[in-house]
């Protein structure tokens, strides 16, 4: 049976981030590796940042769009496609807002439940955990966190000693509200990614994971979590840099938890943006495509619009 590992973690939390390190691991080991990004989005721009992995021993795939309901079947399809392309392990990595229980159900629907084990659930954690998280915010990330068998907090060079204390504190906050069988501090690996080893990562690809009893809440309003895109924006560097805070900064445009992007072109380069209220984020990249994604909660997106184009 193949092995399938899930990479979860709330809104700009650093999965990507992880999930290249994860990925050496197996590689560097000889095991074919096949990664599947599951976004509820019409666009990936994740995928975008993975294609510098593709060897002999790793593939990436992609599931995208549609309603809940259509992107289920999107996900058991390509899982099914996937079990016949000689895979040692298929490490997934979902939207930032994934709903555990689609995991679970759809790794028990035939014939993948006689194809698929599943390995480790590792839930990555940002170190400087938002305090401004709405109810709806707080119950995915803590659904996310109760089922992990290994937590990794994330961004560790940035926090301070209070972020990461607030952090383990809410970790005891889901280990009791959400009867975990384990002591979430238990499983928290706290150290800069870059220092981690070999045995860190054995360490890690033996974690399991855990079921946790919890009631389940339906907190997500019609617009909750929603994605603006500005496709084809013909922004320049200067507009977008100046406009990212502004845009964290006014709660007209509702809550918003995550930007991220690309910008620039093939003859002046482009520019990956990866922005939380916490930290704005922009690397030189060798590919990339004009789009940027503002994911929050309630957002008004003809004001986004507006505000982001005011100056073309």
């Amino acid at each position: 049976m193949i092995q399938i590992d899930l990479i979860t973690g709330f809104l700009g939390a650093g999965k990507t981030t992880f999930l290249r390190k994860y990925v050496k691991y197996y590689t560097d080991q000889g095991l074919r590796v096949g990664i599947l990004e599951n976004d509820f989005g019409a666009v990936n721009v994740d995928m975008l940042l993975l294609q510098d992995l593709r060897s002999e021993n790793c593939e990436i795939e992609m599931v995208i769009g549609g309603d809940r309901d259509c992107h289920y079947r999107r996900l058991k399809t390509k899982l099914i496609s996937m079990s016949m392309t000689g895979y040692d392990r298929i490490i997934m990595e979902p939207s930032g807002i994934f709903d555990m229980d689609e995991f679970y159900d759809v790794l028990r629907e035939e014939p993948l439940e006689r194809w698929y084990d599943i390995g480790n659930i590792i839930a990555v954690m940002d170190a400087k955990m938002s305090q401004h998280l709405s109810k709806a915010g707080e119950y995915v990330m803590a659904s996310q966190l109760a089922n992990a068998g290994a937590i990794i907090f994330s961004k560790m060079d940035l926090a301070s000693g209070e972020d990461v204390k607030r952090s383990y504190e809410f970790l005891d906050k889901v280990t009791e509200e959400y009867n975990t069988r384990k002591n979430l501090r238990d499983l928290v690996i706290a150290k800069n990614m870059d220092d981690y080893d070999k045995e860190d990562f054995a360490n890690i690809s033996q974690a399991g994971y855990q079921l946790s009893n919890y009631v389940k809440k339906v907190l997500l309003a019609e617009k909750a979590y929603m994605t603006v895109y500005l496709l084809n924006h013909g922004l320049s560097r200067e507009d977008i840099e100046s406009k990212v805070a502004g845009l964290f900064d006014h709660e007209s445009f509702g809550e918003i938890y995550r930007i991220k992007g690309f910008y620039g072109n093939d003859d002046e380069g482009w520019y990956q943006l990866n922005a939380t209220r916490d930290e704005i984020d922009v690397a030189p990249i060798k590919v990339g495509q004009e789009v940027i994604i503002i994911i929050g909660n309630d957002l008004d997106e003809d004001k986004i619009k507006a505000y982001m184009e005011r100056s073309l």
